[in-house]
């Protein structure tokens, strides 16, 4: 039976436990329950073995093919966890967990590669082995980096690995990818200028910290519109902004705000942590005020694999009959560690018409789940064809 077919059969299961995990969201690698579900499903379809608590609370399941002539292992990874966000979908199967959601899908994406593995177990027609991978803690933890650093691919001896995610605004079931930088770099900072705080109404006799910091948001936006190549992508953004006093007639004695720098290209992401501290540092010297820096690495950028990319490319194309080229996505994803350990590709399935990832009213498609599931079975079965 052709793959689409049998995993068109398997839906109301899978989509069964889509639900069930989507009613019980868990925040980052807190997705206890969320990784019993998985190892149980995982061990009931005839893993050959199931391992759990790899990078904290991640699931990695094995399932060996027909014949295993080449010793290949192909690693499928999809993300448990969901996200601080307080739900408004009103669905039946709305959130039982108050304050924490599936507001990106990451439920669609393990239900979908738990229905791969069924299926695969089924049919175990592939020559070599498949590691399913299921990750906690993508929303901002390092999960995938922590599952690396537990020894991952050396444990498991994966050749290439595999991953995807939902898509809102494109058709549901269509799928898109790019090869190399795909998803930027997302590096935070921290920073606090201290000045001389004083009486609004004698201004001269302080350093006021409000009027440097408003000089530092717009100074930075010279990263990228003066200290950039064009077309070489980076954002600054401040997201926040908050002074040491909230009384109408004081100058603030310090001023903290918060942002984020994303980038497409290790070159670019070092310059423009360089330029940060160069334009604060320099405008806080101007007004005579001192600056307190703290910047943190964030995920590196996401890079596909040029022949992974068009393996999966060609995958995606035996599914839904086409695969379009996708944008380049400022967003990040820890598939990235990943891929820096192992040579792969990430891609993106269609969601259809539904609100956008990390909004409150979010609500992965479920339709989208024979492509999302057929997908996965097609990269093992093309990339490792019984002879």
């Amino acid at each position: 039976m052709p793959v689409k077919n049998r995993l068109s059969e398997l839906l109301p299961e899978i989509t069964a436990i889509r639900r069930d995990l989507h009613e019980h969201p868990e925040i980052m690698f807190e997705t206890h329950r969320t990784a019993q579900v998985v190892a149980d499903k995982l061990r009931e379809i005839g893993c050959e073995d199931v391992t759990t608590g790899i990078g904290r609370t991640g699931v990695v399941g094995v399932i060996k093919g027909k014949t295993d002539t080449k010793r290949r292992v192909i690693g499928l990874r999809a993300d448990m966890d969901a996200l601080p966000i307080l739900e408004q979908t009103g669905l039946e199967y709305a959130s039982k967990t108050d304050g924490a959601m599936h507001a990106c899908g990451h439920d669609g994406h393990t239900a979908m590669l738990l229905g791969a593995a069924k299926y695969l177990a089924e049919t175990r027609n592939f020559d070599g082995t498949v590691v399913v991978i299921f990750q906690p803690a993508e929303e901002g933890g390092g999960g995938g980096r922590e599952m690396c650093e537990d020894g991952l691919m050396e444990r498991w001896n994966i050749d290439e690995v595999y991953g995807m995610h939902n898509w809102p605004g494109r058709p549901v079931g269509s799928f898109a990818i790019r090869p190399g930088a795909f998803f930027a770099a997302t590096d935070q900072f921290d920073i606090t200028v201290n000045g001389k705080g004083g009486h609004a109404a004698k201004p001269h006799e302080t350093v006021d910290s409000t009027l440097v910091a408003a000089h530092c948001v717009t100074a930075l936006q010279s990263i990228a519109s003066r200290n950039a190549d064009p077309v070489d992508q980076v954002v600054v953004s401040i997201t926040s902004i908050e002074s040491s006093s909230k009384a109408f007639n004081v100058i603030s004695q310090s001023v903290d705000m918060k942002g984020t720098i994303r980038t497409m290209s290790a070159e670019m992401r070092a310059l423009a942590k360089k330029r940060l501290y160069a334009v604060c540092e320099g405008v806080s010297e101007a007004f005579g005020a001192e600056v307190e820096i703290t910047y943190y690495d964030g995920y590196p950028c996401m890079v596909n694999h040029d022949a992974h990319t068009e393996f999966a490319a060609e995958a995606a194309r035996k599914v839904s009959g086409q695969c379009d080229e996708a944008p380049l996505i400022m967003g990040g994803e820890d598939f990235a560690f990943m891929l820096e350990e192992r040579p792969g590709a990430y891609i993106l399935v269609g969601n259809g018409d539904s609100a956008a990832v990390h909004h409150p009213e979010y609500n992965f498609n479920d339709e989208a789940i024979p492509a999302g599931c057929s997908w996965w079975a097609e990269i093992v079965e093309h990339r490792m064809p019984v002879a």
